[in-house]
């Protein structure tokens, strides 16, 4: 009976805390952008200040282990809320423009604490099916509040010191579950360090699904919120487009886990960089709202979809010990492209149709790839000599 509640909170306890934290980050992700122009900074800064939280993320992704290692998943998810929690205070109080780049650039490290710990506690599990389910929980939880986040900028507005203090209430929320349930957190007797060399020894195709995800992912967050808000759309209606974006990621994780149990993983990404390429398509080439939003839902089901197959693909047939690390090195790939993603899209027309253009880019010469390994890995299978003849 205790160790059937051990494994209950085992469930409950993250995908609870991850939930209230994905609420709180979704609203944020929005919010800086839009309140820069209200704090007297410059909307150009918009750019910088997701490339130096991805900058954070990418940091923060190769050294979380040892912390956890050392504390544990509970302490360190706590301890990384903390980190969250001052960072945007710090940004709250004070608006200037190398504060906020700094606080930034800390607060991804803290949130990389946070999606590492949450990944490994839910994917140490002892088969692919179980995984499969846990991470279509967890990025379920991560995705839903995403979008409720988004939805907080009409009715909270983005001007002002409010808006803040609600994320940093919502934050401290999020620690609620773990201070109450103490018990559920895994216990591992051995951690398997794998540095970064041991990419070499990973799937291909997994890594590069999260660089890609982190290619488009970096820009969807950073930068779409003003190109619709150039656009002519007030701040709740950017709120909304941008919640409809991670409700299409939140919508197809079903479809993910069903597709990855039956089809190449290497496919399903192909076919999902197929969808954001009609997707971002549609958003450049469109003069119509509805159209533009079926363009949004389809971007963010293609975004959203590939980090999950790519992590799953990455772990397969791997010992528990080695999945905190390996989360790690996912994590760092999935920064890389998030880093970059940013300032490869401003590069373009924002305010027109340049970043569409940079999203079909990136999905086409994805798809194209992905679908040429599928092929590949196909025609290897079906030359493969039966046991016992090769």
């Amino acid at each position: 009976m205790a160790d059937r509640l051990a494994a209950r909170a085992g469930l409950i306890v993250p995908v609870a805390a991850l939930s209230i934290f994905a609420v709180a980050t979704g609203f944020l992700m929005s919010l800086l952008p839009l309140s820069l122009p209200s704090l007297g900074l410059s909307p150009t800064l918009a750019a910088a200040v997701a490339s130096a939280y991805y900058g954070g993320l990418l940091i923060g992704a190769i050294r979380i282990e040892p912390v956890v290692r050392m504390i544990g998943h509970r302490r360190a998810f706590l301890l990384f809320l903390a980190g969250l929690i001052g960072s945007v205070a710090v940004m709250a109080l004070l608006p200037n423009q190398w504060v906020w780049l700094v606080a930034r650039f800390l607060g991804g490290m803290a949130t990389a604490g946070v999606f590492v710990v949450v990944e490994s506690w839910l994917l140490l599990a002892d088969d692919e099916r179980a995984r499969a389910r846990r991470l279509a929980l967890y990025m379920g939880a991560l995705y839903g509040g995403n979008a409720l986040g988004q939805l907080f900028i009409g009715p909270v507005g983005v001007e002002g010191m409010w808006p803040f203090g609600l994320i940093i209430a919502m934050l401290l929320a999020a620690m609620v579950p773990l201070l109450l349930v103490k018990q559920g957190a895994p216990r591992l007797q051995e951690h398997h360090r794998m540095g970064f060399r041991s990419l070499k020894y990973l799937s291909r195709t997994a890594i590069w699904g999260c660089i890609i995800s982190g290619l488009i992912l970096g820009p969807l967050y950073g930068l779409l919120p003003v190109f619709l808000r150039n656009h002519g759309l007030t701040s709740a209606h950017v709120g909304e487009l941008m919640a409809l974006v991670v409700l299409g990621g939140l919508v197809v994780q079903p479809l993910v886990s069903w597709m990855t149990l039956r089809l190449s993983r290497t496919l399903c990404m192909g076919l999902f960089c197929l969808l954001g390429l009609a997707g971002a398509l549609i958003l450049a080439r469109t003069p119509f709202l509805s159209m533009a939003m079926l363009a949004l839902l389809m971007l963010g089901a293609a975004a959203f979809a590939l980090y999950p197959i790519a992590i799953a693909q990455a772990c397969q047939g791997q010992e528990n010990s080695k999945i905190v690390s390996i989360t790690e090195l996912m994590l760092l790939c999935y920064s890389i492209g998030s880093v970059t993603g940013p300032f490869m899209a401003n590069w373009g027309d924002v305010t027109m149709a340049g970043l569409p253009m940079f999203f079909m880019l990136i999905f086409a010469a994805s798809a194209l790839y992905m679908l040429a390994k599928a092929i590949s890995e196909q025609m290897a299978a079906a030359v493969k000599p039966p046991l016992g003849m090769d």
